[in-house]
């Protein structure tokens, strides 16, 4: 079995204890923090039967590594997502097949190339955990990996969305459109806009690294690329900024087709 690894943070412990409460080891607080969100979340600890430890501010910020724990952090066990993304895409492949063509399970996918600050890791997982997206993709070089300040940021979709960091990014690019997946990159210079763009099928979407944008060779290896409209005195977004318009318009069109007439 892997090392447990720390969570900290209201949202991140809160994802866990609704949706793997038997993968929380021991739950660690500071006790002289009194307010209604710090009792209502250790009276669903207590109520999980979950160890409990109490501890200062100092020690919850070792174990966090940062002081932003928000007086609370855990032991977990790593939680059994699925081993790959071919498993993944097997599986809704598998589920198209017994709903027909349902948008749902239409493989929405977020590709992060050269994103490296943990916090910006955090908000894509985020963002896209909310647009309903299925994975987030990332080369394993020159890309943040999951740790406790992500998690902390992804306010618990470090838990839900599976990251997976692959080692040749254009070939798992190229592997994806074999599945018959578009893959869509985003680039301030391509003369078509995102929303002139058909996000109802199989879509991977591709964004680059804020300032450098995708490689050239991750570029090349798109099918298509779209700019997002700037309308004001700024060059470009936040990628997770970015990720969530991109994301969103995906879910607009899907939502728009499945909504009955």
């Amino acid at each position: 079995m892997a090392s447990p690894k720390v969570l900290f943070g209201f949202h991140a412990l809160g994802v866990r204890l609704k949706t793997a409460p038997q993968s929380i080891i021991e739950v660690y607080y500071e006790p002289t923090r009194r307010d209604a969100r710090m009792r209502q979340f250790m009276e669903k600890v207590v109520e999980a039967g979950i160890k409990i430890v109490e501890s200062d501010g100092l020690r919850l910020s070792k174990l966090a590594g940062n002081h932003g724990h928000q007086g609370v952090a855990a032991r977990v066990h790593e939680v059994k997502q699925v081993h790959s993304l071919d498993e993944l895409l097997e599986r809704l492949e598998a589920a198209n097949a017994v709903l027909a063509v349902d948008q749902r399970t239409q493989p929405l996918i977020l590709v992060l190339d050269g994103v490296t600050d943990p916090h910006n890791l955090g908000a894509c997982l985020r963002v896209a955990d909310g647009a309903g997206a299925h994975a987030v993709i990332a080369p394993k070089d020159h890309a943040a990996g999951i740790n406790a300040t992500v998690a902390k940021v992804a306010s618990g979709a470090a838990e839900t969305v599976p990251y997976f960091m692959v080692t040749n990014l254009a070939r798992t690019l190229n592997e994806l459109k074999e599945r018959n997946i578009w893959i869509i990159g985003t680039s301030d210079a391509a003369p078509e806009t995102l929303y002139e763009a058909d996000l109802l099928g199989p879509v991977a979407l591709v964004l680059g690294a804020e300032g450098d944008g995708m490689r050239q060779l991750t570029a090349k290896t798109c099918d298509q690329l779209v700019s997002i409209p700037m309308q004001g005195a700024v060059e470009s977004l936040n990628v997770s900024v970015a990720s969530g318009v991109c994301l969103y318009e995906a879910l607009r069109q899907r939502q728009t087709r499945s909504d009955p007439a």
